[in-house]
């Protein structure tokens, strides 16, 4: 799942990028509110975290123009603000849910997941299947021929990004990017040995694979 992050303090934006990833999600950063309402209108998310105090556009009015523009993502409020009115004026023109600072990360991951769990009924966070494979984005619970497979979080990253996108080939600069989050480097073997441990947890106990390999193209998830 991919969440965005608007925040302007460097330090807490790190802290939250690198928690949130080492949880198993996509992260993307941005550092004021016009960066942050451009990605919101241009990318596709499971859900926000944004700090009222930004600049450019603050949080609150970054907020009401991703309503505006019906996108109904749940938003997580972070700010340092902490009286019932500065709360219920949040809550009122868009948030979700409300955070003050300083915070526990523990207590915001869960704050994250019970927000994707409200949203549920949307199909984006429906169970994903393939042949007697299924993993739930929710519950990150993943499941093959009922037996349960305990995969880490760049494991479960990758398998989730490939059963979004079945049947389509995946590059690796792609899964560089998302998984890993940073540029292409054609002598890097990372991707490699991540696909064979996914592959030795998905595969390798069964007689019928999923995971391909495209040559010179990519990796692919499907039932052949």
């Amino acid at each position: 799942m991919r969440i965005l992050v608007v925040e302007d303090d460097k330090k807490i934006a790190s802290f939250l990028e690198k928690g949130l990833v080492e949880a198993g999600f996509s992260v993307d950063v941005a550092c004021d509110g016009l960066d942050g309402l451009s990605l919101a209108l241009t990318e596709s998310y499971h859900a926000a975290v944004i700090d009222i105090m930004l600049p450019g556009i603050d949080g609150l009015s970054l907020i009401e123009k991703i309503r505006g523009r019906n996108i109904e993502i749940p938003v997580l409020i972070l700010s340092a603000r902490q009286s019932v009115d500065d709360r219920i004026e949040g809550l009122q023109r868009g948030g979700d849910d409300y955070m003050v600072k300083p915070f526990s990360f523990n207590e915001l991951l869960a704050r994250i997941q019970a927000l994707l769990r409200r949203g549920q009924k949307h199909a984006d966070a429906s169970l994903l299947s393939i042949g007697e494979l299924t993993l739930d984005p929710l519950t990150r619970q993943v499941k093959r021929s009922g037996e349960k497979l305990e995969l880490p979080a760049k494991e479960y990253a990758l398998l989730e990004l490939l059963m979004r996108n079945t049947d389509r080939v995946i590059s690796k600069t792609s899964i560089l990017e998302r998984i890993y989050e940073y540029n292409f480097d054609p002598q890097t073997n990372v991707v490699d040995v991540l696909v064979c441990r996914l592959r030795n947890s998905v595969d390798k106990e069964f007689d019928t694979k999923l995971i391909h390999t495209v040559r010179g193209m990519g990796y692919v998830l499907r039932v052949e």
